[in-house]
């Protein structure tokens, strides 16, 4: 007795040796059915294809109802006219937003942080989506591959029925001297009817699993569709908001155009890391007074009064410690650990701090409250930001595009400060063999590189939010 096998619809089975037997016995089957000597018979499966389609070539006469190009044109340019009309209102809005914020420190810091997290969690499920998409089409393609596999023995199958079809088994009754191709006829039915009822039950499985993944493939790609176009309007409202708060910076444009060349001057000079920062924090006014500040800094320790700061979107000054942040801080990007701290760096030495893959164009926040020590282009690093967290802590973050934040400027945890390229930035980015933007991230206490694992958040609860 043949073995049968079960199929769910999730995961398509391969050719089974119950299909040869199946392609045996209904070779044997259409034998033993055969018509007559001077009858042609023709399977169904080997007469001319259908014809094409009746309805496509109404379509296609004149008067059949089909918009001409002048009316496909006018409908054309009504959709275009009604996505502007939703584009501008949409920047209006924005403006209006913008206009009633303008000039509060704490207003602005708050739009900026909720839309900060929007954009964080649009882009997560941006990333699920895309993962679900390419699940979907794996399973697609093994369905695909299964049918395709049994074609030629279902085809045969198919053949025979019809042939019995058109010519069934003679009766007893009525036929005697027909007895024995009966007799053969019925004992080859029973042969293969349990294996054709198996290869039918695992092919309408395959079929409906096929037309299942179909549709939530179309509804996978309608929400990702939806998902991009939110995250585009949260970037729009991010860029001017940040664009607002960099008008309402105190420092005069000119006095920090002149701190932006001597810091790019200075990068230039510095031989590592380390010297450039001490060279910035000494030498450059807006990063020595935001040393300064972050060194003066004495947070009450009480819990209420902290509680208190943390909620407070215009604080100019560290929520809390640094050093007392541990478990509690946000990454400043969605995304995969590429390398981990203290792993080989493939030169011999080990990894200073950490690689993150993100998405492309992601957003980078800011892991904790601090003051903007450096921003600019360095060596390898390629655009590097440094943040002064206070009490000797520094966060090194680089592999960017685009930083978004100025010299001496103080930033909150969870605020957006730079966007991530379309690729590696960093030249020891080679190395990782990916395609992916790569984000690195560095902690330093005193100058020396420290692992930053202890300081991320284990929940999405527990982070640090301004």
């Amino acid at each position: 007795m043949p073995v049968r096998r079960t199929a769910s619809p999730s995961s398509p089975l391969p050719p089974r040796r119950a299909g040869r037997r199946v392609l045996v016995l209904a070779g044997a089957l259409s034998m033993a059915l055969a018509p007559a000597p001077g009858t042609a018979i023709r399977p169904a499966l080997a007469q001319s294809p259908a014809p094409k389609d009746a309805a496509a070539k109404d379509l296609a006469k004149p008067g059949s109802g089909q918009p001409d190009a002048t009316a496909q044109q006018k409908q054309r340019i009504e959709r275009l006219d009604a996505e502007l009309k939703d584009s501008t209102a949409a920047q209006q809005r924005l403006v209006r937003e913008i206009e009633d914020i303008k000039g509060d420190r704490a207003k602005l810091n708050a739009a900026l942080l909720d839309t900060a997290v929007r954009v964080r969690d649009v882009e997560s499920k941006l990333d699920a989506s895309e993962q679900r998409l390419l699940q979907l089409g794996r399973e697609a393609a093994d369905i695909r591959e299964s049918l395709d596999s049994r074609r030629q023995v279902l085809s045969e199958v198919l053949g025979g029925l019809v042939r019995l079809g058109r010519r069934p088994p003679p009766a007893l009754m009525v036929r005697p001297d027909d007895a024995l191709q009966s007799i053969r006829s019925a004992m080859l039915l029973g042969a293969v009817l349990p294996e054709l009822k198996a290869e039918t039950d695992l092919l309408a499985s395959e079929l409906a699993a096929q037309e299942r993944v179909r549709q939530e493939t179309a509804r996978e790609r309608d929400a990702l569709a939806e998902l991009k176009a939110s995250l585009a309007d949260e970037r729009l409202r991010t860029a001017a908001l940040i664009e607002e708060k960099k008008k309402s910076l105190d420092a005069g444009e000119a006095a920090l155009v002149n701190e932006k060349n001597r810091a790019a001057a200075l990068a230039a000079e510095a031989g590592n890391v380390r010297e450039l920062m001490e060279r910035m924090e000494t030498e450059i006014a807006a990063a020595r007074k935001a040393a300064q500040e972050a060194a003066q800094t004495q947070p009450d320790q009480s819990p209420a009064a902290r509680l208190a700061a943390l909620k407070d979107p215009g604080r100019l000054s560290p929520g809390m410690p640094f050093a007392e942040a541990r478990g509690m801080l946000p990454l400043p990007a969605g995304g995969a650990v590429l390398k981990a701290f203290g792993t080989d760096d493939g030169y011999g030495g080990q990894e200073k701090g950490m690689s993150l893959t993100t998405r492309v164009e992601a957003q980078v926040a800011s892991p904790s409250d601090g003051w903007v020590v450096y921003a600019g282009p360095f060596r390898s690093y390629g655009q590097l930001l440094i943040i002064n967290a206070g009490g000797g802590y520094h966060i090194l973050l680089a592999g960017m595009d685009k930083i978004t934040v100025e010299l001496g400027q103080f930033v909150l945890s969870g605020e957006p400060v730079a966007v991530m390229g379309r690729g590696p930035q960093l030249v020891s980015s080679a190395s990782l063999g990916t395609a992916q933007p790569i984000l690195y991230v560095e902690f330093r206490k005193d100058g020396n590189s420290i692992d930053p694992t202890p300081w991320w958040a284990t929940s999405e609860s527990e982070k640090v939010r301004g």
